[in-house]
C-alpha cells in the first residue's frame, strides 16, 4: 500500500514558504520587526518613546511586576559609586566638566532607599569605582580618555589622586557611609561585576532580585544592570535614586530598560518601592 506523507516544513526554506493569515512570509514579518525594534531605539534615544504604538510590538500589557514578586529575602540594594569624586566640586567628575547637581540630588532618596533595606533585613552592597595606587589595574584607554577630559586618573586633585584606592577622593560621601555589615566592592571597571567578587557574593547569598541606584545612569548603573541581566538576576531601576550630568542621557538610559517588554528589567521610583516594603 502507499501511504501519504505528512506535510512538513523544512526550517531551511521556512522564509519563503511558511505564510501568516495575513499572507505575510516568516521573512516579512522579521523585516518589519526589525524595522520596529529600530524605531524603539531611536525613538528612546530621542525621548520620544510615547509617540510609538506600544500594543504593537507586544508593550501594551507588561508582565508581572518584578517589584510586587519580589521575595525580600532574596532582594538586594545595589548603592553604585556614591563618592566623593563624583559627588563633591572638588572631585573627579566636577573636574571631569559633569554637571553634579543630577547627582548630588540622588543621595536623599538613596538614603530614603538605605532606610527601608535596613529596616527590612535586605542586603545592601555599595561600590567604589577607583583604582590600585600604581594605576596597574587601569586600562591604557581608560587612562587615555581621562587625561583628554582634563581629569586624569591618578593626577594630584583636591581630594587626592583622582580615582585611586585610599584617597580622600575614593571614599563614600558621609551621607552614605555603608554600616559595618553591609558590603563594600571595590571595582576598577564600570560594572560592578567586572573584576570583583560581587557574583560569587550574590551567589552564595541566593539573591534574584537587584534594586539598582546611584551614579551615573548611563555609565556604571547601566553596565552593572546589563551585567546583572546576562546573569540572570531581576532587575529593578530607581529612577529617582541614580542619575547622569546629562539629563537626556539620563532618559535615554533609563527608556531603553523597558523596550521589549522590560529587556532590562523595570523602572519605578523610589516612593513605589519604599510603599512596596511598607505592605
Amino acid at each position: 500500500m502507499e501511504t501519504k506523507k505528512s506535510k512538513e516544513t523544512s526550517p531551511i526554506g521556512a522564509d519563503s514558504v511558511d505564510t501568516t493569515e495575513t499572507g505575510l512570509s516568516r521573512r516579512e514579518l522579521l523585516v518589519q520587526g526589525s524595522k520596529v525594534a529600530a524605531g524603539i531605539g531611536v525613538a528612546a534615544l530621542l525621548g520620544n518613546l510615547g509617540s510609538f504604538p506600544r500594543e504593537s510590538y507586544g508593550m501594551g500589557q507588561p508582565a508581572m511586576s518584578l517589584l510586587d514578586s519580589l521575595t525580600p529575602a532574596r532582594t538586594a540594594l545595589i548603592v553604585i559609586d556614591m563618592q566623593r569624586d563624583f559627588l563633591l566640586p572638588e572631585g573627579y567628575a566636577a573636574q571631569a566638566g559633569l554637571d553634579i547637581a543630577p547627582l548630588v540630588a540622588t543621595i536623599r532618596p538613596i538614603g530614603k532607599l538605605l532606610a527601608m533595606a535596613r529596616a527590612a533585613g535586605l542586603l545592601i552592597v555599595h561600590t567604589r569605582e577607583g583604582h590600585l595606587p600604581d594605576l596597574s589595574d587601569c586600562p591604557p584607554y581608560k587612562l587615555e580618555r581621562s587625561r583628554r577630559a582634563n581629569a586624569e586618573i591618578g593626577s594630584k586633585g583636591p581630594l587626592g589622586r583622582l580615582l585611586v584606592r585610599g584617597e580622600v577622593g575614593h571614599d563614600f560621601v558621609d551621607a552614605l557611609r555603608p554600616l559595618e555589615k553591609e558590603i563594600v566592592i571595590d571595582k576598577p571597571g564600570y560594572s560592578a561585576f567586572a573584576h570583583t567578587m560581587l557574583q560569587q557574593i550574590m551567589a552564595k547569598r541566593g539573591i534574584e532580585t537587584l534594586i539598582i541606584t546611584g551614579v551615573t545612569t548611563e555609565v556604571c548603573v547601566s553596565s552593572t544592570l546589563r551585567t546583572a541581566v546576562d546573569l540572570g538576576y531581576r532587575c529593578i531601576t530607581a529612577s529617582d535614586a541614580c542619575a547622569s550630568g546629562d539629563p537626556a542621557l539620563h532618559k535615554a538610559a533609563l527608556a531603553m530598560i523597558g523596550v521589549e517588554g522590560g529587556i532590562f528589567g523595570e523602572v519605578v521610583t523610589t516612593a513605589a518601592i519604599v510603599e512596596r516594603f511598607a505592605r
